[in-house]
Order: structure tokens, then C-alpha cells, then sequence
């Protein structure tokens, strides 16, 4: 029998991987060395700039889990206010520091670990895909959805879906995510006529319409919040006229706002209703409005049952508590992962996660490791019902 994988040193190698989006970096080398040794089946799919890894143990026509992760990380910002080398894996005082240490490589690493020592001695009809993405923290165009692609095209079927994203707030075992809310930027340009501040009446300006329609837009409520979801929202992020003259109106004016929507809306939605916002305003002041929207995400969520049920009690088991079941937060690749298949997430502690000085506590990995261990044991031992 091996010995078993070590989840914190296998985090230490990858950290040890400067991966910041798109770059591979060697984690994905790493991961498809182990997972080819412990006889996974491994396919790089890269795409573009991207570079992806899926991982395939056992019948494709089985009843197959899945987890998805990243290696990728962001960027680690000013090196020199970091207190260790941020591609350092370094344990102090049991803590691991380093740039995805939580975010989410120790997830990876729990997960990977925990799935070479279970296919050991796995049932015969065991079936389990492992996906890791390199673009979750960039554009996420090339990642997930370049790895969904290619599984459709191969006729490759993931029943249930695990994403190892970090999900606590503050105490291990707190939270798991059942759905996300969907994410959206519209960017406005109002177009007016530029003039002489002296001769306001020879000139459009553009500046009151689109401070109006911000005002408007958010003082609008979208809704009081779902059954599992909190009221949606919209914040103004930014208004801008680039004007240095105070004696001049400008001809154009931008603002920017995002919306965090729950599942009362779909993006569509509320696409007509900025648009429709915009035309009301146009018509008011006579000022046109360009709308250009970028759409991050749809809101989803994977009702509570026997997924839910089966992580929940594993998280208990291995914690003591009973994680609450949230759709806060932004987004994740879980959003990709719900088009296929039914999904949840439950990973670390995610405090510092894009800070200057990551780091997570060693003994939440192992904790980590124990939960997904237990997730795969009781999977396949016929305790998820559908």
C-alpha cells in the first residue's frame, strides 16, 4: 500500500509554481505527473493563452464525481510589503504562506491528495473526473469553459460536481455554496454637444442626464431577496468626464455601475431594463446614451437535497459543525460547472485569499483532505440518493 499523499506538502509544491494567471507555471506538469502515476487517464486542454488539465479515473459510462479547481493565481501586488517570498511555501508557527495558499491550491492539493490514496482501493465502479483551470482569476474564457468544450465533444459526463473554491468565512466548516448570484457591468456613455460654460445654452450637456440616470439607477430596489438568496444589487462604481477645463462642457460623460442579481432576474432582464432606463432619460434631456454590458455570470443555485446533504455531513463529521448553506460572495467557475451538472463548494477559509501575506493553517488542508476523503468514500458507497 503507498503512503498516503500529503496535502500540505503537495500545497507547498504548488505554490512553489509562480502561476499567476495565464501563466502554467508548472502546476499543471506536477498535478499530471501524480494523477498519470496513480493511473489516472490525463488530457491537457489548453486553449488559447490557457492551460487546463482534466483528469479521468475509471468508466466514462459510470456514475462519475467530479471536482473542479484552479492553479492559477492573481498577481501578488507589491512584493516588498509581503513579510515571506510569495511563491516561497513557507510554514511558520503552522501556518503555510504564499500566493494561493488559499486561493485555492491548497484546495487543489486536498483534493488531488485525497483522491490518489482513495482509487488505491476504490469500488470496482468507481468513476471520478478531476478538472483544474488556469484562467478562473483572468478572463475565465479559456479555462472551464474551454475544459466543458472538450468533454462535450468526447462525450464525457460529470454526475456530480465538487468546486473546492474556499467557502468559509471564518471558521472551517462554517459555510458550503449551493449557487452564486450573477454578475454584471453595464458601461454608459452620454453624448452631448461640447461648449463654452459662459454659453450653457449653445451647448448639450451631458453631465446632469447621466447623473441622473445614476441617481436613478441606484435608487431603484431590484427586489427583497429570494428564498435563497439575499435582495440584489447595484453599486456605482465609477463616473467619469475627464474634463480639465472649468470654463468647458464636455461633449461626453461615462459612468460604470455593477449588479450582483439573484435568481429573480436573469441578465436579459435587467439588460432591458438599464436600456429601457437610458431611453427614458435620453427622452427627458435629449442627451444620448451608448450602453455597452459585460456579463460575468447568471445567478444559479443547486437546490438543497442529496449533494448538499452528502458534503454537509461529511463537513460535520470531520469538523463538528454543520456548514450553513450560502449563495453570498462573487462568482466562481461553479457557474460554468452548473451547465453540466448538479454543483456545490466547500473549501477552506478564505480570509486572506488576494491579500499581501496569504496563508491558511495547516491543519485546516488535513482537515480538507479528511472531508473530501470522506465525500468520495461515502459517494460511491451509495449514501447520495437521487
Amino acid at each position: 500500500m503507498p503512503a498516503p499523499i500529503d496535502p500540505v506538502a503537495l500545497t507547498q509544491r504548488l505554490i512553489r509554481c509562480p502561476s499567476v494567471t495565464p501563466i502554467e507555471g508548472g502546476a499543471l506538469v506536477l498535478l499530471e505527473e501524480m494523477l498519470t502515476t496513480a493511473g489516472f487517464v490525463c488530457t491537457r486542454i489548453d486553449r488559447g493563452d490557457t492551460s487546463n488539465l482534466f483528469a479521468r479515473w475509471g468508466s466514462k459510462n459510470a456514475r462519475t464525481l467530479g471536482f473542479n479547481g484552479h492553479t492559477d493565481v492573481v498577481p501578488v501586488g507589491d512584493e516588498a510589503a509581503w513579510t515571506v517570498d510569495p511563491f516561497g511555501g513557507e510554514i511558520k508557527d503552522g501556518v503555510l504562506w504564499g500566493r494561493g495558499a488559499t486561493d485555492m491550491k491548497s484546495g487543489v492539493a486536498a483534493w488531488v491528495a485525497a483522491a490518489i490514496d482513495f482509487v488505491a482501493d476504490a469500488p470496482e465502479d468507481a468513476s471520478m473526473v478531476i478538472t483544474i483551470t488556469g484562467d478562473e482569476e483572468g478572463d475565465a474564457t479559456d479555462g472551464t469553459i474551454a475544459i466543458l468544450d472538450w468533454m462535450e465533444a468526447q462525450s464525457e459526463v460529470i454526475t456530480d460536481c465538487i468546486v473546492g473554491e474556499p467557502t468559509c468565512p471564518n471558521v472551517m466548516g462554517e459555510m458550503m455554496k449551493i449557487g452564486r448570484r450573477g454578475s454584471m457591468t453595464a458601461f454608459f456613455t452620454a453624448k452631448g454637444v461640447q461648449g463654452h460654460a459662459a454659453y450653457p445654452h449653445r451647448a448639450k450637456n451631458p453631465v446632469p442626464a447621466l447623473a441622473r440616470l445614476i441617481a436613478d439607477l441606484d435608487a431603484h430596489v431590484l427586489d427583497e431577496g429570494t428564498d435563497h438568496f439575499d435582495a440584489s444589487t447595484l453599486a456605482v462604481t465609477t463616473m467619469d468626464v475627464g474634463n480639465p477645463a472649468t470654463n468647458v462642457i464636455p461633449s461626453e460623460a461615462r459612468a460604470t455601475v455593477n449588479i450582483r442579481f439573484n435568481d429573480a432576474h436573469s441578465s436579459d432582464d435587467l439588460i432591458r431594463w438599464l436600456r429601457d432606463e437610458a431611453d427614458r432619460v435620453a427622452g427627458e434631456t435629449g442627451i444620448e446614451f451608448e450602453m455597452r454590458v459585460k456579463v460575468s455570470g447568471e445567478s444559479f443555485v443547486t437546490p438543497p437535497g442529496a449533494l448538499s446533504d452528502l458534503v454537509a455531513a461529511s463537513v460535520a463529521a470531520e469538523t463538528g459543525r454543520s456548514p450553513e448553506l450560502s449563495t453570498s460572495g462573487g462568482t466562481s467557475d461553479a457557474r460554468f460547472m452548473k451547465n453540466h451538472c448538479p454543483v456545490v463548494e466547500f473549501g477552506l477559509v478564505g480570509k486572506t485569499m488576494h491579500q499581501v501575506d496569504e496563508r491558511v493553517e495547516v491543519v485546516q488542508i488535513e482537515q480538507l483532505k479528511a472531508i473530501y476523503t470522506r465525500v468520495m468514500r461515502d459517494y460511491f458507497a451509495g449514501q447520495l440518493t437521487k
